[in-house]
């Protein structure tokens, strides 16, 4: 039997989910529309709690005012990485001339980074009453407390990568650790929400073996997850070309080079898998078991996600395609773990 105040950790839990996704939505958007750098400053926004409209409202200097803010930043980070033995890194950081590129206002930019920024904040804040209502776990589940606990000090952790992000004028590596920190929050979030909701229940019996799918699935993790950090550095690689070439939107995926057709090959591997885990999984669940419902999400989710990759690799790289290819890869991958979690429970009948 679950508690009234069960019941409210596990509905909060739930809802850090999914404004983490939207906070990962937020981000796509950022990048698709360029909005990257449209606050220059962090954590407020050209100095503000709520950013300018108009360019009248800054400084005749703004520009090498925030220029020379992130080279002082950048310093004290070069020094963080040269003291973990990072010294090409932290020198990378150092000479890297896009820190030295000032950032025109433009406010429909600003606003974009600024919203994406407020969601961010939602997410830290649902991040605390988590921890807060886990507390109802102290003599039940301790493992939910600490986890909801470490969840807070990884969301400070990212929230101080991204303003390494912003003063390193969005370098490549940081904006990659940047994404894989956002999938260490919702895998934390969906593990003690998955353990919350089973903590009173009895472990599934079937009785066809089960260990085989919990290997692949792992290893169908392990592809996605490579698949994702494949797709950032895709991102990237388009984020460098746009700048040198304003226009010709249709061309640039043709000058990536060989990290999209790995990207696009990988992808072939990612609709193998998944369609085999759906296969196996139909073999041993039926009715309205949770494995076979998180399974048909998974295809719904890996076809939008095929979709927005279609049009992104033929359809000129639209910037909306852009933000969902972003959100259902970040999906897919959460339901995987999902489906991992509750088939790692699922015990084989023996006779």
């Amino acid at each position: 039997m679950i508690s009234r105040s069960e019941q409210r950790f596990i509905r909060i839990n739930f809802i850090t989910i999914i404004i983490t996704l939207l906070v990962i939505l937020a981000g796509g958007i950022v990048r698709s529309t360029g909005s990257g750098m449209g606050c220059p400053d962090w954590p407020k926004c050209f100095d503000r709690y709520i950013p300018p409209t108009d360019v009248s409202q800054l400084p005749a200097n703004y520009k090498e005012k925030y220029v020379a803010g992130r080279i002082k930043k950048n310093e004290k980070f070069a020094k963080y990485l040269e003291s973990m033995g990072k010294k090409e890194l932290a020198d990378s950081i150092r000479h890297d001339k896009n820190i030295t590129v000032p950032e025109v206002f433009n406010p429909a930019k600003t606003w974009t980074e600024y919203l994406n920024r407020l969601a961010g904040v939602l997410a830290g804040i649902f991040l605390l009453l988590t921890a807060i209502y886990s507390f109802v776990y102290k003599k039940t589940a301790k493992r939910i407390i600490v986890l909801s606990i470490l969840n807070i000090f990884v969301v400070g952790y990212q929230a101080w990568l991204g303003s390494i992000v912003v003063s390193t004028n969005l370098a490549q590596w940081v904006v990659t650790v940047h994404m894989l920190l956002a999938l260490v929050l919702l895998a934390i979030s969906i593990y003690t929400y998955n353990y919350a909701k089973q903590l009173h229940k009895e472990p599934s019996v079937i009785m066809y073996r089960i260990a085989w799918l919990k290997g692949f699935l792992f290893f169908t993790l392990a592809v996605s997850l490579a698949q994702i950090v494949l797709g950032t550095e895709v991102r990237e690689a388009i984020d460098v070309i746009s700048k040198s070439l304003s226009f010709g939107r249709n061309i640039w995926v043709e000058k990536v080079g060989a990290v999209f057709n790995y990207h696009r090959d990988l992808a072939i591997l990612v609709v193998i898998t998944n369609g085999v885990i759906y296969k196996m999984v139909i073999d041993r669940f039926s009715g309205k078991a949770a494995p076979l419902l998180t399974a048909r999400f998974i295809l719904l989710t890996l076809l939008i996600q095929l979709l927005s990759g279609f049009a992104l690799a033929y359809i000129s790289l639209p910037p909306v395609a852009q933000a969902l290819h972003i959100l259902f890869s970040t999906m897919l991958f959460s339901l995987q773990f999902y489906l991992y979690l509750l088939v790692y429970r699922t015990r084989t009948y023996k006779q």
